[in-house]
């Protein structure tokens, strides 16, 4: 995912965030709805996590340092994972919260007009927000499928956008047929209901985005197509016969950590090793641009060490080399 675009997607979703928290704020006042007080604080949380991906994503381009010698990629993984807990506790649990109380005492819906005509127009500017996500998300999602996307995507940005966006909508239609069965039979108990779905989805968006950032944070392999990649520049034929085993870890979404055991001829001078390593590296850095730091470790293949298991070697594709 490149930057620009998962920028794009955080500032399309926080300008109409904080226009719609505003218009639901307003339309609350005059209703009295709890639908729109939990749609209000949903949005207003929803803006406060784009700006933690704005800050997570401004903080990881920061230089490594004698102390984190690997740079900050992660920060963006980190700000990520703090969007799902505000969206657990501060969306998800307050919506539960006022449904409850809702359904306990209800009322009836003032002002119908407003969070009516509220939840229209805050429905129209969601959509323009998810659009912008689909969009940006298409330019790098291949022929994954959108779980697939959001499962095995490094950038973490647009995969919480687009739940985000998805929650938010879900949950302004929720509110919209709360609020207008409210309406429609005079009894509030409706407007709870629908606060209490509100956060009942907020909660299994949190949840989800939490499973994933954690994988993430734990520290994930490349994919299997930048695997294959990085194996197949290793073995040059003649100085590298083969890879033995290898690791590879992101340190960020766009940095790429690998470290591997490569085979060499028993006959090879020192010179002839460091040169291969050297040009071992410079294909791997053309096959997989994002693999920044690479560790060689020559070795002498054995095929009773292999066949032991204490000298595996690997072939393109298998899982259990990174």
């Amino acid at each position: 995912m490149s930057a620009s675009g998962g920028t794009k997607a955080i500032v399309a979703a926080l300008a109409a965030n904080l226009a719609i928290a505003v218009a639901k704020f307003v339309a609350f006042l005059f209703s009295g709805s709890s639908s729109m007080l939990a749609e209000s604080v949903h949005s207003l949380a929803d803006s406060g996590n784009q700006g933690l991906l704005l800050l997570g994503g401004k903080k990881a381009k920061r230089e490594a340092t004698p102390q984190h010698p690997f740079g900050y990629g992660r920060e963006r993984y980190i700000y990520a994972f703090l969007v799902s807990i505000v969206l657990f506790s501060v969306g998800g649990m307050f919506a539960i919260y006022e449904g409850y109380e809702k359904i306990k005492h209800p009322h009836d819906v003032e002002a119908w007009y407003w969070p009516v005509g509220v939840l229209v127009f805050a429905i129209i500017a969601e959509t323009f927000s998810f659009r912008t996500a689909i969009v940006e998300s298409n330019q790098t999602r291949g022929n994954l499928s959108w779980k697939e996307f959001v499962r095995r995507a490094k950038a973490p940005e647009l995969p919480v956008v687009l739940l985000e966006d998805l929650g938010a909508l879900v949950g302004l239609i929720l509110a919209l047929v709360g609020v207008s069965l409210a309406i429609v039979t005079g009894d509030g108990v409706w407007d709870g209901i629908g606060t209490l779905c509100i956060g009942v989805l907020l909660i299994i968006i949190a949840i989800v985005l939490a499973a994933e950032t954690k994988s993430l944070l734990l520290g994930e392999a490349a994919g299997t197509e930048d695997v294959d990649k990085i194996q197949a520049a290793l073995v040059d034929g003649t100085t590298v016969t083969r890879v033995i085993h290898m690791r590879t870890l992101h340190l960020g979404p766009e940095e790429l950590l690998v470290a591997a055991k490569i085979a060499v001829q028993h006959d090879n001078t020192a010179a002839e090793v460091a040169h291969a390593i050297n040009a071992a590296e410079d294909r791997i850095r053309a096959a997989v641009p994002i693999a920044r730091v690479i560790y060689l470790e020559p070795d002498i293949y054995s095929e009773a060490a292999a066949e032991a298991g204490t000298n595996p070697a690997v072939t393109p594709g298998d899982p259990s080399a990174h």
